[in-house]
């Protein structure tokens, strides 16, 4: 076994949200007046804990109206939401993946009550040996959630791999010194995973199956 520990990015990885995350970032800025970020700036801010994206899809809007903007995000999110779901085979591969004797986890930009929420709807809860969330430790790119993955479960970062659709998966993944696996049907292009040099490229979940049976 190459990689003891597999560490998931969830929405636009797992769960098939990318899409949207960006129209639900649209609507809450369309609703408080705000300047309406285009789909290429909203889908740069997924994975990001939520000042770091404010920041970045909302230039110039104060700290002081995060909460707001925060708030109606989370309302067209949650009408959406029942909605969501699973990339196809997506529980198979993790069924596959905890048979193999790996173990698994998440690091996500989402709150932590929102992905329990998304564990309980998914029913894929219990394939998780543990995750970390943008709002229990310092949100990518900075190493943080997995550092405290790896402590936490007692593996090594050369027997982790960080697999994201993001490139603030791969960055953080690079800070932390584990090596990363780029999905390509998330939020973020080609191009830009490429540029951070993961350790494979693949095009959907069949693929990374494939690729995790063959080389994880």
């Amino acid at each position: 076994m190459r990689y003891e520990l597999i560490v998931f990015d969830w929405d636009g990885t797992l769960m098939d949200s990318a899409s949207t995350i960006v129209a639900c970032i649209q609507a809450a800025c369309r609703d408080l007046g705000l300047t309406v970020p285009e789909d290429r700036r909203a889908a740069h801010v997924i994975g990001l804990g939520l000042a770091d994206a404010l920041a970045y899809a909302v230039p110039g809007l104060p700290p002081s109206e995060y909460a707001t903007v925060s708030e109606r995000y989370r309302h067209h999110f949650r009408l959406r939401d029942p909605h969501i779901t699973l990339f196809p085979g997506t529980r198979e591969m993790l069924v596959a993946l905890k048979g193999r004797g790996h173990r698994l986890a998440i690091a996500t930009g989402k709150s932590a009550k929102g992905l329990e929420r998304a564990l309980r709807t998914t029913g894929v809860a219990d394939f998780f040996a543990s995750t970390r969330c943008a709002d229990q430790c310092a949100s990518k790119p900075a190493p943080d959630m997995l550092h405290e993955l790896i402590e936490e479960l007692a593996v090594e970062a050369e027997a982790t791999l960080m697999v994201g659709d993001t490139v603030h998966d791969l960055q953080m993944a690079s800070n932390a010194g584990v090596d990363a696996l780029a999905v390509g049907h998330g939020a973020h292009r080609r191009e830009d995973l490429l540029a951070l040099d993961p350790v494979a490229y693949v095009d959907n979940t069949a693929e990374l199956g494939k690729w995790l049976n063959e080389n994880a």
